[in-house]
C-alpha cells in the first residue's frame, strides 16, 4: 500500500485537520539588507473562516504571526498582505526558514495547507582588514593579507598598487611591476615569491560581492636591496680589528708586559 498518496490528518486547535502529505518545495526569497522582502504565501484566497499562522523554523519554533497580529520584532517593521508578509527593513538576522499555515473549515474538518520559505539576506562587505609590511628586503618572500567577515555572500578580493589594479595573472602586469606575485581572490592574499625594488609602492585591497564593495586605506611598502658590498666590507673590518687585537696581545706578551704575577 502506498501511504504517500493518502491524506495526512492533524490535530489543529482541537479540530480534525487534514492536508496533502507531500510537502511543497520551499520558496527561496533573496533580499538585500535594509530593503524589503515579500514572503508570498501561495495558499487559497483568504476567507472569513480561515485561520492563518506564520512560524519561524529552526532549533526552536517561534511565532511570527499568531491570533491575527504580528509578533516580536516583526510587529513594528512588517505588514500583512492577505496571507503574505512584507518585511519593510530586512536585516541579516532575519535570514532563515519560515512557514505559513492556513486552516479552512470543510465537511471533513479543518483543511490545513502550508508553504515554506527560505529567506536569504545579502550583505555588502564592510571595510576589510589589510596587512601590508612597511619594509622588505629584495629577493625575499613577502605576503600581503586582506580579510572581511561581514559580506554575504563571501566577497572576492582585488589588490591595487599605486591606484592601479593588479591583474590576477601577474604576466599581464606592466613592465614596472614585478611578475613574481600571485593573487588569491578567495583568501585575499597577495604573495611575492621574490620581492623586488619594483614592488615599492602604496597598496590597498578591495572586498567585493554582488551587493557592493569596500576597501581598506592604502599602506606603503618600501623594498630595499640587500647591501652585499656593505656587509662584506663590515665583515672585513671586524676581522681586521680582531686580528689587530690578537697581534697586540702577542706583542705585549713577548715584551713581558704580562708578568706571571
Amino acid at each position: 500500500m502506498d501511504f504517500c498518496n493518502y491524506p495526512t490528518y492533524f490535530n489543529f486547535s482541537g479540530h480534525k485537520a487534514y492536508g496533502n502529505s507531500a510537502p511543497k518545495e520551499p520558496q527561496v526569497v533573496t533580499a538585500m539588507e535594509y530593503h524589503e522582502a515579500m514572503l508570498d504565501c501561495r495558499s487559497p484566497k483568504k476567507t472569513v473562516s480561515s485561520r492563518l499562522e506564520w512560524k519561524r523554523l529552526g532549533q526552536s519554533v517561534s511565532f511570527v504571526y499568531f491570533q491575527k497580529s504580528l509578533r516580536g520584532d516583526f510587529k513594528n517593521r512588517a505588514e500583512m498582505v492577505d496571507f503574505s508578509i512584507r518585511i519593510k527593513n530586512v536585516t541579516r538576522n532575519d535570514a532563515g526558514k519560515y512557514r505559513c499555515e492556513v486552516s479552512t473549515p470543510s465537511q471533513q474538518g479543518q483543511k490545513l495547507e502550508e508553504d515554506t520559505f527560505i529567506l536569504e539576506v545579502l550583505v555588502a562587505p564592510a571595510v576589510p582588514s589589510c596587512e601590508v609590511p612597511t619594509s622588505a628586503l629584495s629577493g625575499t618572500v613577502v605576503e600581503l593579507r586582506c580579510q572581511e567577515k561581514e559580506g554575504i555572500p563571501a566577497p572576492e578580493y582585488i589588490w591595487y598598487k599605486d591606484g592601479l589594479r593588479l591583474p590576477e595573472n601577474s604576466k599581464l602586469g606592466s613592465q614596472s611591476t614585478n611578475s613574481s606575485y600571485t593573487v588569491n581572490i578567495k583568501s585575499g592574499t597577495l604573495q611575492f615569491n621574490t620581492v623586488s625594488i619594483l614592488d615599492t609602492g602604496e597598496y590597498f585591497c578591495e572586498a567585493r560581492n554582488i551587493v557592493g564593495h569596500s576597501r581598506c586605506p592604502g599602506k606603503r611598502m618600501q623594498v630595499d636591496d640587500l647591501n652585499i658590498v656593505g656587509i662584506i666590507a663590515a665583515a672585513v673590518v671586524v676581522v681586521l680589528v680582531i686580528s689587530a687585537c690578537g697581534l697586540g696581545v702577542c706583542y705585549a706578551q713577548r715584551k713581558g708586559y704580562f708578568s706571571s704575577k
